[in-house]
């Protein structure tokens, strides 16, 4: 008979696993995503023509993998392709926008919007009405808008920390201090990095910078400012290797946001042979000794259950809500970090406006600024709000109307805290006067605003987390089971990261191995992690 793979999540990582495994070997896949949107935190939400991206998707990768798969299902952009080469691990190659001919057994002709764009890069910190290049650079700009003093108490602590270092990087404090220094990290990082995850710094594992900011620091941000300037004015390729992702100038962007690319990656799924289950909810995953032999799930528009038995399973599911379903006598010390584990959640409203508008410091007068950042990050103490995203700036076909501008405000909190609870009403009106508070809009030039709540949208590295081996030990028993993707693994992945894990654990099925060691080592080791190693 046909080997079955069950597949929890239809995000990035369970997506990608399915379209492995039919692309590479005999193993039908059925897909259950227990809510109606395809491409779980990477999908795109549209509210009356307008989309809206939940968090924010650069595509780029160190991996040649990653870049290759995503070339091949969505071209890049045939105007971009005439300007620009995409180069990575030291190597360049042409990236050719037309389209494949349909083949005999091609149903349907590609769509001619299934495309990748090449877009600008730029964050920056809007702080004191100012706004900072991200990630902060000490550059000349930047220590005239700080001034001589701040700028002399920066330099002195960046030199004390590398003379004298923390010695033991137990937390993401010790791990900021020792690359940036205290003043720095008190100014810049301290009060932005305890909003988003609702937790002091000093309680927070420093693997998470090693994870995500891991290769910047100052020297760093000074020698890239430099090369910068004396590269202006050079054709600016995609640097994949050599370049800290934080520090990307330009990146790639499907032409309707992420969700576009991972429904087509569905639609193709389907049209191999595979099945993708909506509103299929797992309640519990069957076990017999060292193998999982089936999964219950809800089926939410029905009310009724299903019994889905296979001979694989991925999981891209919270690790807490895997170990409460597991029909297995499992431990009592994994029961325990299991349930420890912490998450936080995210709010997203979309604010759309004639202008933004900005205060001229010297006449006092508003006026619509020309801002080109995907994302601000806010760092004023005043306001809740985390970061802005401008739509407009991410691809021109995220917005309705051109003269419009489409702006998200993002809100990092909990379920079920006093921010999560409030009516829709209420968080509306919240974050329009922040807009307007922090200076960047008038409460006049709002057209219209809604709200999206998404859950366990970042794993965090505090609660149990500091026992997880005991609980990736155990888990890792099922030889059959597959843990994928950022909320599978408990792991702050980015989507290539979460991408990879999918591919590698497929690479193990068809080689026969059942350790899952280096499913784990992506995005902690490997090459194409954020750092070149």
């Amino acid at each position: 008979m046909q080997k079955k793979a069950i597949i929890v999540g239809a995000g990035p990582a369970g997506l990608t696993a399915a379209y492995e495994l039919l692309q590479r070997t005999d193993i039908v896949p059925i897909v259950l995503e227990k809510s109606t949107d395809i491409g779980g935190i990477s999908k795109t939400v549209n509210y009356k023509g307008n989309r809206i991206d939940i968090g924010g998707h650069r595509f780029f990768s160190k991996s040649d993998r990653v870049m290759d798969w995503w070339m091949t299902m969505m071209p890049l952009d045939k105007e971009a392709a005439e300007i620009f080469s995409i180069s990575y691990q030291n190597k360049t190659r042409e990236v050719k926008a037309k389209r494949p001919e349909p083949t005999s057994d091609t149903l349907v002709a590609q769509d001619p919007d299934l495309i990748m764009l090449v877009r600008k890069r730029l964050s920056r910190i809007y702080f004191l009405k100012q706004f900072f290049t991200y990630p902060i650079q000490l550059s000349i700009e930047t220590l005239g808008k700080l001034g001589l003093a701040t700028t002399v108490k920066i330099m002195l602590s960046y030199l004390y920390a590398r003379a004298f270092p923390r010695k033991e990087e137990k937390s993401l404090e010790d791990f900021m201090v020792n690359r940036f220094g205290t003043t720095l990290y008190h100014l810049f990082f301290k009060d932005y990095t305890e909003k988003v995850w609702g937790v002091a710094c000093k309680d927070i594992s420093a693997e998470w910078g090693a994870q995500r900011i891991k290769g910047i620091s100052i020297g760093k941000a000074i020698a890239h400012a430099v090369k910068s300037a004396i590269d202006a004015g050079k054709p600016k390729d995609i640097k994949q290797k050599g370049v800290e992702t934080s520090l990307i100038e330009k990146f790639l962007y499907p032409k309707h946001g992420p969700g576009q690319l991972w429904e087509e990656v569905a639609r193709q799924v389907t049209e191999k042979g595979g099945t993708v289950l909506m509103q299929h909810d797992v309640i519990k995953i069957h076990t017999q000794g060292n193998q999982v032999t089936g999964v219950t799930a809800l089926d939410r528009a029905t009310g009724e259950t299903v019994l889905l038995e296979g001979d694989y399973f991925f999981s891209t599911m919270p690790m807490q809500e895997l170990v409460a379903d597991l029909d297995a006598n499992v431990p009592a010390n994994v029961k325990e970090v299991a349930a420890g584990l912490m998450y936080r959640d995210f709010v997203t409203i979309g604010i759309l406006l004639k202008n933004l508008s900005l205060t001229d410091k010297k006449t006092g007068e508003q006026r619509p600024p020309k801002l080109e950042d995907t994302w601000i990050y806010i760092q004023e103490k005043d306001v809740k709000v985390g970061r802005l995203q401008l739509f407009n700036n991410w691809s021109p076909y995220m917005v309705k109307d051109p003269n419009t501008t489409w702006v998200g405000m993002e809100y990092f909190c909990n379920k079920g805290d006093e921010f999560w609870e409030q009516p829709d009403d209420t968080i509306r009106i919240k974050a329009i006067e922040e807009l307007c508070k922090i200076g960047l809009a008038q409460q006049s030039d709002v057209l219209d605003a809604t709200v999206l709540r998404m859950e366990k949208t970042y794993p965090a590295y505090f609660g149990t987390y500091n026992r997880f081996d005991e609980l990736r030990n155990y888990i890792d028993t099922f030889e059959n089971l597959f843990l994928v993707g950022r909320n599978g693994m408990h792991k702050y992945n980015n989507s290539d990261h979460s991408m990879l894990t999918a591919m590698v654990a497929v690479d193990n099925i068809e080689a026969g191995i059942v350790t899952k060691s280096n499913i784990w080592s992506i995005n902690t080791e490997q090459e194409y992690h954020e750092e070149k190693k």
